[in-house]
């Protein structure tokens, strides 16, 4: 597994954890616990919502160039 292989499974992860339903998932949020530590990287996904398309767009403009 290469380098350029692992950033696009971490890009995926983030697409994931960013579209996730806040209703859903993210009503309690405690902040000393795992939970609440997960909560936050989850808001920290949603909120870099507009970085997120711009690496999905170069990733998918990369990889139509090189196949």
């Amino acid at each position: 597994m290469g380098f350029w292989t692992l950033m696009e499974g971490l890009l995926l992860f983030a697409n994931a954890l960013a579209i996730l339903n806040e209703d859903r998932f993210l009503a309690p949020k405690e902040k000393n616990s795992l939970k609440g530590q997960i909560v936050g990287l989850i808001h920290a996904c949603q909120y870099m919502r507009l970085p997120l398309m711009l690496f999905n767009l170069i990733v998918i403009v990369f990889k139509l160039f090189s196949g």
